[in-house]
């Protein structure tokens, strides 16, 4: 196959990826406002988890396909760009002042799931037994974000009640958006596995690599879209809330399903275990730490996330080339 049409089957993988994860995403929150579940719960739970469908299924497609150091890289570097380069604009751009409580338990979860992941890359392998407790702090994430839902709605939070459907046209869209959604990612994630795999055999770069900058940085783009329109509205807090959902399950659930689709312990790379793992963790202390003492996200702090993840990724191309 022609690196050209390697190339844009690869484009064409991340197009159905964005694409597809705005129409499920909308069709999901529609379907949970029609059935009167709240908005904080549909936002704690179906859109969090909907926004990080791309990474989930690239890499357990990866993992079942045997590109185990794809479906790593892709997770953790996901992980690594939503701080280092998404969040990071988003607190250059808006600094905020936060109330410690909102994110004092998912900053506890994200930073012990990332220092949980080095361990493991120190052992060189993420077992079924570190695959389970992963899952554990994923249960956690999901009731600490249910609980905190509904105290904001005894508060008066969230008044809205059950949307009355406007028609059968409205229905038949919003079914149609949800699968057509699926489908997308779906096939979008099998373009993206397939492609960037041969991709990194014909330039002769790494699959890691092409996972934590390309694939990455691509099924990353629906929390970037979230942070940038985060920014025109100037809601700060809703960027940094839904980048830090979506880190939890990419670490705490994609990692694990890989490892059970795999049936055995996950094999991690010397260089994923070098440079991958720390990098994730050290964005994510830069991030989180300053922001629970001083009850602020400051622009310093995005600004020196980018020096971070510029440097990183300034590291990983180096080690292809030496």
């Amino acid at each position: 196959m022609e690196l050209a049409t390697v190339i844009f089957l690869f484009l064409v993988g991340i197009v159905f990826i964005i694409k597809g994860g705005d129409f499920f995403v909308d069709a999901a929150s529609w379907m949970a406002e029609v059935s009167g579940i709240p908005k904080l719960i549909v936002g704690a739970t179906i859109v969090s988890l909907a926004t990080t469908l791309p990474e989930m299924l690239v890499s357990v497609m990866a993992a079942a396909k045997g590109s185990v150091d794809m479906a790593i890289g892709n997770a953790v570097g996901s992980v690594t760009a939503n701080i280092g380069l998404i969040m990071a604009i988003s607190v250059i751009c808006i600094p905020s002042v936060i109330r410690r409580a909102d994110y004092l338990m998912k900053s506890i979860l994200m930073l012990a799931a990332a220092i949980l992941i080095v361990v493991c890359g120190a052992s060189g392998q993420l077992g079924i037994p570190i695959a389970v407790v992963m899952i554990a702090i994923f249960c956690i994430f999901l009731c600490e974000n249910v609980s905190s839902a509904k105290r904001s709605m005894k508060a008066g939070a969230d008044a809205a009640g059950r949307r009355k459907i406007e028609g059968k046209k409205e229905v038949a869209v919003n079914v149609v958006r949800f699968m057509v959604g699926a489908i997308g990612i779906v096939w979008g994630a099998d373009l993206l596995v397939d492609n960037g795999s041969a991709l990194a055999a014909m330039v002769g770069v790494p699959e890691r690599v092409i996972g934590v900058t390309i694939i990455a940085v691509g099924t990353s783009l629906p929390e970037l879209v979230t942070t940038i329109t985060a920014i025109i509205k100037k809601q700060s807090s809703l960027s940094v809330g839904n980048i830090l959902g979506a880190n939890i399950i990419d670490l705490t659930l994609i990692l694990p399903l890989c490892s059970l689709v795999s049936g055995k312990a996950l094999p991690i790379a010397a260089t994923s275990a070098r440079y991958d793992l720390p990098a994730c963790l050290l964005v994510g202390c830069i991030a989180l730490i300053p922001a629970m003492v001083f009850q602020k996200f400051q622009k310093w702090q995005g600004i020196l996330l980018l020096c971070v993840y510029a440097g990183y990724l300034y590291l990983t191309c180096s080690a292809v080339a030496a």
